[in-house]
């Protein structure tokens, strides 16, 4: 297949747009960042990569943790969303939850998987831990001030926006469903996925990813 290349910014924005009512939300990111993507894969390779968000939030047990020090050398993915999401964040991590149980577990034991809240005032320690416990113990679920998580997610080029009321008076969180994969060998975010992302991709991929080659 004949190779596309997009520009990173426009390429998430895109993508966004195609969101259910779980949220939407553009990318911040410069449009000069290069991403390279064939037809025949689900996540696209960018030219230059994103920096890990330098984010200090609160884990499921309370404590601190600093996602760059944690993750430091780890095959990392990270994901922006919220527990009463009615679709899309729940499928999401469980799709990657599936696509990870595959894996060996050694390989298992060395992925990340962070979720990162976009509703903090509802979603606190103990509320994401018991809604990830029903998906994978393992994950790691962050909560915290929203203006600091919003900075993070802006610096991988996604979007979020405080909790609202919609027209029906009901909470959403609208925010960007990409899931970005960070290399082990550079700690930097060098593919992205988008939320047509299926298991067979994510199982497909994660091998590599977790070796830090290109899926």
């Amino acid at each position: 297949m004949r190779k596309k290349t997009f520009a990173a910014a426009a390429l998430l924005a895109a993508a966004t747009m195609t969101l259910s009512a779980c949220g939407s939300g553009g990318s911040d990111k410069p449009a000069n960042v290069v991403a390279e993507q064939t037809s025949q894969k689900a996540g696209t390779v960018l030219d230059q990569p994103f920096e890990k968000p330098d984010l200090v939030l609160t884990d499921t047990h309370g404590k601190k943790y600093d996602l760059r020090k944690e993750t430091a050398g780890r095959p990392t993915l990270i994901y922006f969303g919220y527990t009463h999401c009615p679709d899309i964040c729940p499928l999401t991590m469980n799709n990657l939850a599936v696509a990870k149980k595959a894996l060996p577990k050694a390989q298992q034991d060395k992925l990340r998987v962070v979720f990162v809240t976009t509703d903090p005032a509802r979603d606190t320690p103990a509320e994401l831990g018991k809604w990830l416990n029903g998906i994978d113990p393992q994950f790691v679920g962050l909560t915290g001030d929203f203006a600091t998580i919003q900075a993070g997610a802006r610096s991988v080029g996604i979007a979020i926006e405080p909790t609202s009321k919609d027209k029906n008076g009901k909470l959403v969180s609208v925010h960007g469903t990409q899931v970005v994969a960070f290399s082990p060998k550079t700690d930097d975010g060098y593919v992205v996925y988008g939320e047509e992302t299926t298991v067979d991709d994510y199982t497909k991929d994660l091998p590599r990813i977790i070796k830090g080659e290109n899926p």
